[in-house]
């Protein structure tokens, strides 16, 4: 039997400065988002981003995706350290600190999964020039369209992180590394959760 390579199931033609080109060519950006703790605002302040928020949905003119990536945190790298750190450790007050909030870091997560949210909004454009020719073929996308396209793309993406600034959250544009990564985990869950990742070429990422 056969096995489907993962690249079978996207419909990424190809990463290439910080963009995401799709097989129908058109694009995708993709900001991280920050978050921020709504609960613990006051009312006025919950109101006052409730009214941003409806303001920059209000403003957009092209649609967006917002995308939340819920991940198993795995911390056993972490409470090794900790005991690597209490068994080097030579003063003794120090030393029983130390003990006493890795068994209370153990006692937390104990018979429970710490999970770990990471918030993404999904920019897209099309290059409405580009021809449609028949099923199964690649669309031809020239340099020239390629770089008019992402301008506008980076417009949209610096347009969307104002808005979302202004609703106290702050984005970060992810690069290709970034990029690769991030799909790399989705369908890699488990290494992803220890902290392995391939060795991606350079020249993959320029």
């Amino acid at each position: 039997m056969v096995q489907a390579s993962t690249q079978q199931f996207l419909e990424i033609d190809q990463i290439r400065d910080g963009v995401l080109l799709l097989e129908n060519k058109s694009l995708r950006a993709i900001l991280m988002v920050s978050s921020l703790n709504f609960a613990l605002k006051s009312d006025d302040e919950q109101q006052a981003i409730i009214y941003q928020f409806q303001n920059f949905l209000n403003s957009l003119d092209f649609p967006i995706e917002i995308l939340v990536q819920s991940r198993i945190l795995n911390i056993a790298g972490y409470l090794d350290k900790l005991k690597e750190v209490e068994t080097a450790q030579e003063n003794e007050l120090l030393k029983i600190q130390t003990t006493e909030y890795r068994k209370f870091i153990s006692d937390i997560i104990a018979g429970r999964q710490i999970l770990s949210k990471t918030f993404f909004v999904i920019v897209p454009f099309t290059l409405v020039e580009v021809p449609k020719i028949g099923a199964g073929r690649k669309v031809s996308f020239d340099e020239e369209q390629f770089q008019r396209a992402k301008s506008q793309l980076r417009q949209r993406t610096d347009f969307v992180a104002l808005g979302l600034r202004r609703c106290g959250l702050q984005c970060t544009f992810l690069n290709s590394l970034e990029l690769i990564e991030l799909f790399w985990a989705l369908y890699h869950p488990e290494e992803a959760e220890v902290g392995y990742y391939p060795e991606i070429p350079p020249e993959v990422t320029e």
